[in-house]
């Protein structure tokens, strides 16, 4: 059996990727509003042995009714829980798998982030995880007494900060902080409380922060950054990149990128795993996968279609949706995405329809094929150093995740590429980290050794 194994996510937000999961048969149209739904799906995925699941959020409705007409009848993320208080009353009913969820840097505080996730983790036994990410929409802006969201540049050079800060704030306590001392009246051992004391651009923040050290240390640190700002802020203090590539040779440069800013910052390279999407179709055999796939597909509305392409290149209801795809008419609000998408058109020389049904599966690599040809696909990827790991994001749910536990688990663990059992307790000993020493009492240690 190999030494490195793949570590595996399961993002489940809402009802599936696809953009009309909803209409599929098997699954429930109001899910999204149940908490039954997220548990089942999170414990199949615990019964998997998967590392973590996932929620990606966003504090509005980003979806736009473009072209007219299209948001009724998407039913793609309008409604959904707030993740923090639905992933704090999944703990208690897992045991092992890692708890992970997105959390603005601009329309939060940083005492609020640290405060949440640590208690996150205390509830969870050390199974917290924060995917830091710049909120990009003007829907989400208006929210927050703003008519605009905040430029490119600031928004990273914020996060950076922000960022800074919540690691700082989650060293407040020093792990033997807390005596308890219920003898000599002591609770805690006031040498041991350390407050921050941060004055930066963006932050103000003295505090020390009222939860105790997080049992992980500090929770796993999740980043997706495509721009090179976003590679290298991740190579500084993530411990989890999430991507998109659609190929294998964009996956290795991108693999190569990433891991290559790591040394500037004292990191080694295994110190970080990189997780691209991943859209599994799976079938006992190609033409049940393909039937599966062709189901979805077919239940596509086209104002549907045309608005998953829509924040990219704008409203194309008026063209011909057999004809090819014009260029881009307006600013997109997510560069990345919008150069993504333009270059997934451009080489295939697509329709506008086939490019809306391209990406109406969500984004990722999608692989519809049987255990094997799946397996096959993620074992080249892992080997050839363009993946760590890969982060499911089902075209449906919960059959998207029945189908890949049941059928193409069981093949990675035959093959010695993935585990058959926990390695520990807390998410960060499952993804075969080390729990980070608090800074004030590594500072303390450093300087005794040199006295």
């Amino acid at each position: 059996m190999t030494a490195r194994q793949l570590k595996l996510g399961l993002s489940m937000r809402g009802l599936g990727y696809h953009c009309a999961a909803w209409r599929h048969p098997d699954v429930p149209p109001g899910g999204y509003l149940d908490y039954r739904h997220f548990l089942r799906n999170a414990q199949t995925a615990e019964r998997g042995k998967f590392d973590m699941i996932f929620f990606a959020d966003g504090i509005g409705i980003r979806e736009r009714d473009e072209p007219p007409g299209s948001l009724p009848r998407s039913g793609h993320e309008v409604a959904e829980f707030e993740p923090i208080t639905l992933l704090s009353a999944i703990a208690p009913m897992t045991r092992h798998i890692g708890l992970v969820t997105t959390a603005s840097t601009t329309y939060n505080e940083p005492y609020h982030i640290a405060r949440k996730f640590a208690s996150l983790d205390h509830i969870s036994g050390g199974r917290a995880g924060w995917n830091v990410v710049t909120s990009w929409s003007d829907a989400e802006a208006k929210n927050f007494n703003r008519d605009s969201h905040l430029d490119y540049e600031t928004r990273y050079d914020r996060a950076k900060e922000f960022l800074d800060v919540v690691l700082g704030l989650w060293d407040s306590w020093e792990d033997d902080a807390f005596l308890h001392d219920k003898q000599a009246g002591i609770f805690y051992d006031p040498e041991k409380l350390h407050a921050l004391n941060h004055r930066g651009k963006y932050f103000s923040v003295r505090g020390p922060l009222n939860v105790g050290r997080p049992p992980q240390g500090r929770p796993i640190i999740v980043q997706a950054g495509a721009s090179l700002q976003g590679q290298e802020m991740a190579a500084a203090s993530a411990d989890v990149v999430y991507t998109i590539n659609h190929a294998i040779g964009p996956a290795k440069a991108y693999y190569a990128s990433v891991k290559g800013f790591m040394p500037k910052y004292g990191r080694p390279r295994h110190a970080l795993a990189i997780m691209p999407g991943l859209i599994p179709l799976v079938g006992r055999t190609q033409q049940e996968a393909q039937d599966k796939f062709e189901l979805l597909q077919s239940l596509v509305d086209p104002p549907v279609g045309l608005a998953r392409i829509a924040p990219a290149l704008g409203d194309l209801s008026g063209y011909d949706l057999d004809g090819p795809v014009p260029e881009a008419h307006h600013q997109a609000e997510m560069r990345s995405g919008a150069e993504q998408l333009r270059e997934r058109a451009r080489p295939e020389n697509l329709s506008i329809r086939e490019l809306y049904l391209a990406v109406a599966g969500g984004t990722g690599l999608r692989v519809v094929g049987t255990p094997a040809q799946i397996a096959d696909t993620m074992e080249e990827w892992f080997v050839n150093e363009a993946a760590d790991g890969f982060n499911l994001t089902p075209t449906h749910l919960p059959g998207g995740i029945d189908d890949f536990v049941e059928l193409v688990v069981p093949e990675l663990q035959r093959r010695g590429l993935f585990r058959r059992e926990y390695e520990g307790t807390t998410l960060r000993d499952n993804l075969g980290l080390p729990r980070p020493p608090n800074r004030y009492a590594a500072e303390r240690e450093a300087m005794r050794r040199t006295a």
